[in-house]
């Protein structure tokens, strides 16, 4: 997403709650529901609905990887998986490369992880 003329919105996710709040700029660090860690998960986050588990277990998965949905200027922040089942894929592909966390659930093709070849 390309943005001009200020600063961007982020989204603020509280994962116990599944509460995101949508702001502008650097943000309390609180939630104001229960009190617990916001976590800046970026302007380009499509945030799953609060009943759409498999939606939260898969952005939980990414949040705690250190993955994010910051953008660069006019790329977005590239391929993120969408469901648990695209993060269980990824992670079994690359168990035992040495590959982190956060390559290992941004790669589109497992096979790049399985042969330890990722294009990072």
């Amino acid at each position: 997403m390309c943005f001009r003329g200020g600063t961007p919105n982020r989204h603020y996710v509280c994962l116990p709650c599944r509460s995101s709040f949508k702001r502008r700029g650097t943000w309390a660090s609180r939630c104001p529901r229960c009190g617990g860690e916001l976590i800046d998960a970026g302007q380009d986050l499509a945030v799953p609905k609060r009943r759409d588990t498999a939606g939260w277990r898969t952005l939980t998965a990414l949040l705690n990887a250190g993955v994010t949905f910051h953008s660069g200027c006019c790329d977005g922040p590239g391929w993120r998986p969408r469901t648990p089942r695209e993060v269980r894929e990824r992670l079994a592909a690359a168990a035992g490369t040495g590959v982190p966390l956060s390559v290992a659930l941004t790669t589109v093709d497992t096979d790049e992880l399985r042969s330890g070849h990722t294009a990072r």
